[in-house]
């Protein structure tokens, strides 16, 4: 059966969540994911633990937070005043604590628009945290590799 390389076209499920907490993506009993590694579509610590697993092998990694997505980083939560954030967000969009925001016109040197969680909210401004979800948390990373090409 065929390996997994570092620019393996694969299928897979996969479930990724802090341990015990709910899962930030799950596609088992769902449709199966299908992704390059090497094409940034995982992290590239998600991919390593991928590398050398044969087709059809089922696997948990349990990450420390420092492993995974980071630590939480206090200066990456910024406060906007809400009449800035009309130039990203619909005017009929009323942002709310827990809403995921994808910002267009901010985007990272890679090209990929900035993603942020709303941490507070009130009528003149919004906390808007550009951390990982999953940043200062262990994470749980649950994989079965259906197809490696």
């Amino acid at each position: 059966m065929p390996n997994v390389r570092p620019d393996s076209l694969l299928t897979l499920h996969y479930r990724l969540a802090a341990p015990g907490g709910p899962a930030w993506v799950d596609t088992f009993g769902h449709n199966p994911a299908t992704l390059t590694l090497g094409e940034q579509q995982l992290a590239p610590v998600l991919e390593q633990c991928l590398i050398g697993l044969e087709e059809g092998a089922q696997a948990r990694f349990e990450l420390a937070p420092d492993a995974a997505f980071g630590m939480h980083d206090p200066q990456r939560v910024q406060r906007v005043p809400r009449s800035m954030l009309q130039q990203f967000v619909p005017d009929d969009v009323r942002l709310k604590v827990g809403d995921a925001v994808q910002l267009a016109g901010l985007s990272s040197p890679s090209g990929a628009s900035a993603a942020a969680t709303v941490t507070a909210a009130d009528e003149q401004v919004v906390e808007l945290d550009f951390n990982h979800p999953l940043a200062g948390k262990p994470v749980v990373f649950d994989v079965h590799i259906l197809g490696v090409l």
